[in-house]
């Protein structure tokens, strides 16, 4: 199928969905409410242990050098959208060395359960990123977010950023140590965020991979390559037992302001049958309601 009657077919079918439900709801004489009731059910990422809901909350918005935009919005206000996030029923953070956000994840959760919740870290191993200019072991590193995020271990560990066809070659030390760091419980999954087609491709193979986050949206926002060379990947990743998280739902943000195609976008992704789940980089508890209730109406 040629690139644009692919998004064609796609986009008419996401803004049929959203209207049917829409007209729904009217003719239910209702107004749009927040239903997380799709949040109560747990989707395992892959062949992994990890339960995770159907949205995630990522820490990452315009990260760098361990800021992001939910540190910039204030310790407070970064604690209290975690807490509310959780409060709506979701229980999956992603977290990274790159945003600096580790040390917020516990506070802003205080009271909750450990086993509860699903923190994802990264390892950032390439150049820049991080103030450092040494670039250490995943031992190292991971005794070190442990203490950051206050916790015995972490759920799931990515390489963070890999773009290379040969990243399992190129990080293969590191890859060791993390398979150890995961028979000794520090880590309980390990994985790869991914930023190029050939290295999708890769990790849609490879068997040290658990589980992917991978960008997608229909519109070719911040992704790897177009959707309709992403998506047979994904399915193939999918069906191979690995777990698959998707991001850039919302564009980078392009598409906050635009309701219309951000529900397109959600319909889109969440009708691929290859995704497990999404991490959205919300800035206020307004854009989890939002998005929330949009996911909400695609799932319905």
């Amino acid at each position: 199928m040629k690139r644009r009657d692919f998004l064609g077919t796609a986009v008419v079918g996401a803004t049929t969905l959203a209207g049917a439900s829409h007209s729904a709801d009217k003719s239910n004489g209702q107004e749009e409410s927040l239903d997380n009731g799709f949040l109560k059910e747990r989707v395992r990422l892959g062949q992994s242990d990890l339960k995770v809901t159907r949205v995630g909350l990522g820490t990452g918005m315009t990260g760098g050098m361990r800021r992001s935009n939910q540190i910039r919005i204030g310790e407070k206000n970064f604690r209290d959208l975690l807490r509310y996030a959780y409060d709506q029923g979701i229980n999956y953070f992603d977290a990274a060395d790159l945003y600096g956000t580790h040390r917020d994840i516990i506070p802003g959760l205080e009271g909750i359960p450990r086993e509860e919740i699903v923190i994802v870290s990264k390892i950032w191993w390439g150049p820049g990123g991080i103030p450092e200019k040494e670039r250490l072991l995943a031992d190292a590193l991971v005794e070190r977010f442990l203490k950051e995020l206050n916790t015995e271990y972490i759920d799931l560990l990515h390489l963070h950023c890999v773009t290379s066809k040969d990243w399992p070659k190129e990080l293969a030390k590191q890859m060791d140590v993390m398979s150890k760091l995961k028979e000794e419980g520090k880590i309980r999954a390990h994985g790869v965020s991914v930023h190029s087609l050939e290295a999708l491709e890769v990790a849609a193979e490879h068997p040290w991979v658990d589980a992917v986050h991978t960008r997608i949206n229909p519109y070719e926002m911040a992704m790897d390559g177009p959707p309709e060379k992403v998506i047979p990947i994904l399915k193939k990743m999918h069906e191979n037992g690995k777990g698959v998280t998707g991001m850039k739902m919302i564009g980078e943000g392009r598409l906050r302001d635009d309701p219309e195609k951000k529900q397109e976008s959600v319909n889109f992704v969440y009708g691929l049958g290859c995704v497990d789940t999404v991490i959205v980089g919300f800035e206020s508890k307004e854009e989890v309601d939002d998005t929330l209730r949009m996911v909400g109406k695609a799932l319905a």
